[in-house]
C-alpha cells in the first residue's frame, strides 16, 4: 500500500475555512505551494467533495475540490464539530 499523507481522503466531504482565515493566508508570510487566487475568496464556508489530493515534495498537502475552482492547501479545509468530514 502506498504511503499518503493526505488528512481527507478522495470523495471525503470538506468545509472550506472562514473567509477570515483564507485571507489571512494570501499575507506575504505565506510559504506553502499554490497560494490561493482571489476567486477562490467566495467559497469560504461552502462544502465540497475531495476529488484529488497531491503531495509537493517537502510534505505540502493540496486538494482539488469538487464544483469549487483552483488548488486547496490542507490548511484552507477543515472537519465539522463531530470530527468527521463534512
Amino acid at each position: 500500500m502506498a504511503y499518503d499523507p493526505a488528512k481527507y481522503a478522495v470523495g471525503a466531504r470538506v468545509r472550506v475555512k472562514p473567509r477570515v482565515e483564507l485571507e489571512a493566508f494570501l499575507r506575504p508570510q505565506y510559504k506553502y505551494h499554490h497560494p490561493l487566487q482571489d476567486d477562490q475568496l467566495q467559497y469560504a464556508g461552502h462544502t465540497a467533495t475531495v476529488a484529488k489530493s497531491y503531495m509537493y515534495h517537502g510534505g505540502d498537502v493540496l486538494y482539488e475540490l469538487s464544483g469549487m475552482p483552483g488548488i486547496w492547501h490542507e490548511v484552507c479545509v477543515e472537519t465539522n464539530d463531530s470530527g468527521r468530514a463534512v
